[in-house]
């Protein structure tokens, strides 16, 4: 399920109070900002998908930025700002504090630019995250369970060692350095009509907008964020910044309780709308761009999909839509996982339990059943000790590969229709 919030193309829904006076990112510092890091941030492509295009029903266009060298956009606003400090706050280094991809972008930069990197990352963060920083130089600390006591072990350091702190997103460098990427789309695509853009703590959008609004207006911004942490549609809806609640979520790196001050001020005047998306349909993302592009992209990086198949429902049907693929450090541990997610989303993958007396044989007649219809029985549990509460009757749990959702369908017609009892819950998501 896709969930659309606000009236689509328009931010009059949201709350329009006037914010503090802060400075701001032009299309000047974007430009400036692409001179500045040419040649040593990858200039990522941006194929036509003709299978994606197919799947959604719009002219699909996927911007590669998963393929830096570290993994993320985030190398575009990192070596924006380093190339901008001082002699002397070169000299005394930068700390930040991060999940996993700003860190990794300051380290590799940092170890190019020759400069000290300090990166507080909570305990939690994915390990290829913490290693790679580490691989690229820079000083790891790993402190408490949330990204709250990171940041706030990273501003004691900054404070005690005089080493400069560099903001993950709210930072006009950093945002100016993330629109080199809406720079880079508009040269590309100039008569593009959509762009959709991941959302955590929103400098991404923020710069891609201004740089885009900047040179054609009818460009429809389009955030996406996940339902389990909705923070700038919150704070759209607010008319100032609110922390919301970051819940787990296959897009670990949009749980972003609350964004940017400065991201949301540039936020109200680029951002046409914000579309949030459940944890299914991230999944289904995730397997589509590895099955369909043999693409590896991270929950983070892979949203943008999950509301261009639901085309239709966003007025893109037809439309030349860009899709962000910003992000592609996913955890090989995850990966099992989000396939099979997505695979039980598109109904290739069921889970069927039955009630059938304890006598031989019913296992034979079940899995029988299963064979006929075409499923591919890949696991079996057999319970005898936490079955029905009848003695004489078993629990038999079959998780199968399946064609579709109308496949899974027909095959519990044929299971009841040889007097088997299909249990409650054994439905597939959706049906």
């Amino acid at each position: 399920m896709v969930v659309c919030v606000g009236l689509r193309g328009m931010l009059s829904s949201y709350q329009q109070t006037e914010g503090p006076n802060m400075a701001s990112v032009t299309l000047q510092d974007i430009e400036a900002a692409a001179q500045r890091i040419a040649g040593a941030v990858y200039r990522s492509p941006m194929p036509a998908s003709m299978q994606l295009s197919r799947l959604c029903g719009a002219e699909i266009y996927c911007k590669l930025d998963h393929l830096q060298m570290t993994g993320s956009f985030k190398e575009r606003g990192a070596r924006n700002k380093l190339l901008l400090l001082t002699d002397q706050q070169k000299r005394h280094g930068v700390i930040c504090a991060s999940a996993g991809n700003h860190a990794q972008a300051l380290a590799y930069h940092g170890r190019e630019l020759k400069l000290p990197v300090t990166v507080c990352m909570p305990k939690y963060a994915p390990l290829v995250k913490v290693e790679n920083c580490r691989q690229l130089g820079a000083e790891v600390v790993l402190v408490g369970d949330t990204f709250l006591a990171a940041k706030e072990e990273a501003m004691e350091r900054s404070r005690r060692t005089g080493q400069t702190y560099v903001h993950g997103f709210d930072d006009p460098a950093i945002i100016a350095g993330a629109g080199t990427m809406g720079l880079e789309i508009i040269h590309d695509l100039p008569d593009v009509d959509a762009i959709i853009v991941p959302v955590g703590g929103a400098g991404l959008i923020a710069g891609v907008g201004t740089a885009v609004k900047a040179i054609k207006p009818s460009v429809r911004i389009i955030g996406v964020e996940p339902i389990a942490c909705p923070s700038l549609d919150a704070s759209l809806r607010a008319g100032k910044v609110v922390q919301v609640p970051a819940r787990p979520s296959l897009a670990d790196g949009l749980a972003v309780a609350e964004v940017g001050q400065l991201c949301l001020e540039i936020c109200r005047q680029v951002v046409d709308e914000v579309i949030l998306v459940d944890e299914p349909d991230i999944a289904r993302s995730v397997l589509k761009l590895l099955e369909l592009e043999k693409t590896v992209v991270e929950g983070a990086g892979a949203v943008p999909l999950a509301v261009a198949m639901k085309a239709a429902d966003h007025g893109l049907t037809g439309k030349k839509v860009v899709l962000c693929l910003c992000g592609g450090n996913i955890d090989m541990t995850m990966i099992n996982r989000i396939i099979d997610r997505g695979l039980a989303v598109e109904g290739r993958l069921m889970r069927i339990t039955c009630r059938t007396s304890d006598r031989p044989g019913s296992l034979a007649k079940l899995t029988a059943v299963l064979a006929e219809s075409g499923a591919n029985v890949v696991e079996v549990f057999h319970d005898r000790h936490f079955g029905p509460a009848d003695v004489a009757q078993v629990s038999i749990t079959c998780i199968a590969e399946t064609r579709d959702r109308e496949h899974i369908r027909q095959i519990h017609k044929d299971v009841r229709a040889r007097g088997i009892e299909v249990a409650e819950g054994s439905e597939p998501l959706g049906l």
